[in-house]
């Protein structure tokens, strides 16, 4: 396998990084004290900046405007973005918009993908992305109990969902909801699209997380369906194949994520570095002359390296032999680089003391809101049952000395 940097990589990862470097960072202070919608006028502007250098949507369909990047290019592109909380939404390959696009490109309708998709990946619009119920555990896709029900042409939608990252702003929804309960159970939900201004949609509130409500692209709605009715033609994909175009989605947003949440550790690193090289402890002497500093720096950058060759791998595997060969890989990149991440942040916010605590550097943002890294797109445990089934059935019937 090579992970080699195409002459086309080798040109764009410079450039994002000094993007992200000189454009986005000086942007963060704004961004962690004011309200996010404060500051929309000037991240449209570094949209526009984007798109001018020819660098919007690396991941997005070439006929679309995007530039087309397979996995493991993409991968690196998200590792550079993830070093600041506005890289990927600057950059116009953010979640929940990201796969939605893909699913749209793949099971979209022309009328779909004219409507929705094109100002989508344009930027134009946003999207969210409405499955986890509020009651049931969302580490089990097959409980659902938002129903669609097919009357005169128009799917009627009834149900509670919460999470719904981004909701506050967004054009439409991709709901996942019942439409066969009879089926089995992999083949009873089906995704349909819905806009947001549908008589039926409700927007009920943006969730606090550790105390933090949001706004805009920065939150996660509870939404509430009542009788909520859209046209049969906005159903997405077959009917009955939710579950099978959600796994579609979340391979490769998987990918995308860890990616991001190295970046998010290359960030964390970088001040770790400089705050122990500054942080003097007495006459001559800083925090990088302590042992157990060292310790923790060894670490986070054997551990950074050994994740990032890990999602690399997977990445390089999705890549020639599609989501389904790269299932192992996947969970275990899941949780180890969700892990990693974590230990790297908490690191970098202990070396800052009492500093690391406030929003003067991007630190305790990192903390607070990628926690929940463990937990969506399935939570820990449920990869590590499933990677150890895969890896048990290898040695079934095998002889081992």
């Amino acid at each position: 396998m090579d992970f080699g940097l195409s002459e086309k990589m080798q040109v764009v990862l410079p450039l994002i990084d000094e993007f992200v470097e000189n454009e986005l960072i000086p942007l963060e202070p704004d961004f962690l004290r004011r309200p996010f919608t404060d500051l929309l006028p000037v991240i449209e502007e570094k949209r526009r900046m984007v798109k001018q250098m020819e660098l919007w949507a690396p991941n997005h369909p070439v006929e679309f405007g995007g530039m087309g990047l397979n996995l493991v290019a993409h991968g690196l592109v998200s590792e550079a973005l993830g070093r600041s909380p506005l890289g990927h939404f600057v950059f116009g390959c953010h979640a929940p918009d990201a796969g939605n696009i893909e699913i749209l490109h793949l099971h979209g309708t022309a009328a779909q993908k004219e409507k929705y998709l094109k100002p989508l990946v344009a930027g134009e619009i946003r999207s969210c992305f409405s499955m986890t119920e509020v009651d049931l555990a969302g580490s089990n896709p097959v409980l659902m109990d938002t129903t669609a029900v097919l009357e005169n042409g128009h799917w009627v939608i009834n149900g509670q969902k919460w999470y719904t990252t981004a909701a506050d702003g967004s054009a439409f929804a991709i709901v996942m909801a019942k439409t066969d309960p009879e089926a089995s159970p992999y083949l009873q939900a089906s995704m349909i699209i819905v806009p947001t201004d549908t008589p039926g949609f409700n927007l009920v509130r943006n969730i606090p997380v550790m105390g933090h409500s949001g706004e805009d692209y920065f939150s996660h709605a509870e939404i509430l369906y009542q009788n909520c009715r859209v046209p049969e033609e906005n159903l997405l994909g077959p009917r009955g194949h939710g579950f099978v175009i959600a796994q579609e989605r979340l391979g490769p947003g998987r990918i995308h994520h860890c990616m991001r949440w190295l970046g998010i550790c290359r960030r964390a690193f970088d001040l770790m570095c400089h705050r122990a090289l500054h942080r003097p402890i007495g006459p001559g002497k800083t925090l990088a002359h302590k042992q157990i500093i060292q310790s923790w720096i060894a670490e986070s950058a054997a551990e950074i390296e050994a994740a990032r060759l890990m999602v690399l791998n997977a990445a390089w595997k999705m890549d020639r032999e599609g989501s389904k060969a790269a299932r192992r890989e996947i969970s275990l990149i899941k949780f180890v680089v969700a892990n990693t991440m974590q230990r790297v942040v908490d690191r970098a916010l202990q070396v800052h003391g009492g500093l690391g605590m406030t929003d003067d550097t991007v630190l305790a943002f990192f903390y607070r809101h990628e926690r929940a890294a463990r937990i969506y797109d399935g939570a820990d445990e449920v990869h590590k049952v499933s990677a150890a089934r895969q890896i048990l059935k290898g040695y079934e019937g095998r002889k081992v000395r």
